[in-house]
C-alpha cells in the first residue's frame, strides 16, 4: 500500500513527456552542450568525451532529491565513482522565475552544507539543456560512455518514493550501469521511467 502511494505521488510530481523537446535513450549519441557551473567555470560534454560522465538532473528543493543527499546517497555515489575517474555533472534546469530556483551563490552554500561531490553543479536557467535531453523529473539520470554514447537513461533506481529507507532495498540504475560497463560487459538495465519533482522549466 506505501509503495502504490509512493507512485502515486511520484505521477503528481511526474511532469508529461509532451512539455519538453527530446528524449535521449541509452543506444544514442547524447547531444553537445556547454554550460557554466556555480563556481563560473564553463563545462562542456565535449571537454570529458574520452570519460565516463553522469548527468543527474537536481533541485534542492525537491524532496527525491532531498532523500538521496540528506542520505548521504548522492555524495556517496558521486566520490565512489569520482574516484574512478567518472565525471559527475549535477544540472539544475530550474527557471529563475521559480521559487526553486537558487543562484550561483546560494547553489555553493548547498553543496557546502550538503557536502556534495560532483564534477561540478551546472545551471541550465533557461532549460535547453534540459529540454535537449528530454529531462522530466529531479533526480533524471544519463549514463554516458566514453566516446560520447549514452549507455543509461531514467531514474536512478527502482523504489519511487521520497523515504530514505527505501534506498538500502533499491536496485540503484546508474551504479549497475557504471559496474557492468567499466566491466566491459553489456549494460543490462539500460532505461526505466524516471520518477521526482517536476522540472520547474
Amino acid at each position: 500500500m506505501k509503495h502504490t502511494f509512493s507512485l502515486l505521488l511520484s505521477a503528481v510530481f511526474a511532469l508529461s513527456a509532451t512539455t519538453v523537446h527530446a528524449d535521449i535513450k541509452a543506444g544514442q549519441s547524447a547531444p553537445a552542450f556547454t554550460l557554466t557551473d556555480i563556481q563560473g567555470a564553463s563545462q562542456s560534454l565535449a571537454q570529458y568525451r574520452d570519460k565516463y560522465v553522469v548527468l543527474e538532473w537536481f533541485n534542492s528543493e525537491c524532496p527525491f532529491v532531498q532523500k538521496h543527499y540528506e542520505s548521504g546517497n548522492m555524495q556517496s555515489l558521486q566520490q565512489r565513482f569520482g574516484d574512478k575517474g567518472v565525471v559527475w555533472l549535477t544540472i539544475n534546469s530550474t527557471n529563475p522565475n521559480s521559487s526553486n530556483y537558487r543562484d550561483p551563490a546560494r547553489s555553493r552554500e548547498i553543496v557546502q552544507e550538503w557536502k556534495m561531490k560532483p564534477t561540478a553543479l551546472v545551471l541550465d536557467p533557461d532549460g535547453k539543456v534540459g529540454k535537449m535531453f528530454g529531462a522530466t523529473a529531479t533526480p533524471h539520470m544519463w549514463v554516458i560512455a566514453p566516446g560520447g554514447k549514452v549507455i543509461y537513461a531514467g531514474a536512478i533506481d527502482d523504489k519511487a518514493s521520497f523515504r530514505q529507507a527505501d534506498i538500502k532495498t533499491a536496485k540503484n540504475f546508474v551504479t549497475a550501469a557504471l559496474e557492468d560497463s567499466l566491466a566491459g560487459k553489456q549494460v543490462a538495465v539500460a532505461a526505466a521511467p524516471a520518477y521526482g519533482c517536476s522540472i520547474k522549466y
